[in-house]
């Protein structure tokens, strides 16, 4: 079994389950409940299970023992680079996947699902209940409202406000944030050929024209959103 690398100024509670071959750099503070799954790396000054900001709610001093909270799941493989900070989650565990980059000074609030392959980049803050998924890449110092879904493999570029859903393979840049076309490279990278990237492109411009003309995407898009990801994975034979 591989052992685990924790730095003497770290602090980790009794209630974190650690796997192995995990890294934890100077002063980083991981509060349980919590899940750090295989060769996870995180690095200085991370703190990872404080509660939930959420102003109905009692403060909670997770570090006390009086946890209150559901947690944080991190999957294996993932790197958090220093100064991120991820709280528990206050109705289901905030989950990280497997293989993501959580690069410095991010923020993922309570309750967020991140998939697997994630790129979330320096600065970035992720607000309560954001979804976000597999081998999405979010660039340096993105913003998203909380409740909001960016998409599998979708991009969306840095210094964007993300106020409304992100469909699945697009992207997704500007402020106010506008949608651009189809993320083709998250495409290339699953393998995909130019025949299928072009069906891609189609089953997303007929949910929605605005998808390939720089517009705005539709409001309430959830629907819209679900039945584009629908077509585009039927597309790219890939059950759900």
């Amino acid at each position: 079994m591989t052992s685990n690398r924790i730095h003497p100024s770290a602090v980790i509670s009794d209630a974190v389950e650690l796997g192995a071959g995990v890294t934890v750099g100077p002063n980083a503070v991981i509060l349980g409940p919590a899940e750090i799954a295989d060769r996870v790396w995180i690095g200085p000054g991370v703190v990872i299970g404080t509660p939930p900001e959420i102003a109905d709610r009692v403060q909670n001093a997770a570090w006390t023992g009086e946890v209150m909270h559901t947690g944080v799941r991190i999957g294996e493989g993932t790197v958090i680079r220093e100064l991120t900070t991820i709280h528990q989650g206050s109705h289901r565990t905030t989950t990280i996947g497997s293989n993501c980059w959580i690069l410095n000074s991010s923020y993922v609030a309570h309750d967020c699902l991140i998939g697997d392959g994630v790129t979330i980049s320096a600065g970035t803050r992720l607000g309560g209940h954001v979804i976000v998924g597999d081998i999405a890449n979010l660039g340096m110092s993105v913003v998203v409202h909380q409740h909001r879904v960016i998409g599998a493999g979708a991009m969306v570029g840095m210094g964007t406000p993300i106020t409304r859903d992100v469909p699945p393979f697009t992207k997704a840049y500007g402020n106010p944030p506008r949608l651009h076309g189809v993320n083709e490279y998250a495409l290339r990278r699953l393998s995909y050929d130019d025949e299928t990237i072009d069906r891609v492109r189609d089953s997303l411009l007929a949910a929605d024209p605005s998808v390939l003309a720089g517009g705005l995407a539709a409001a309430p898009v959830r629907e819209w959103l679900e039945l584009a990801q629908r077509e585009a994975l039927t597309v790219m034979g890939v059950e759900e």
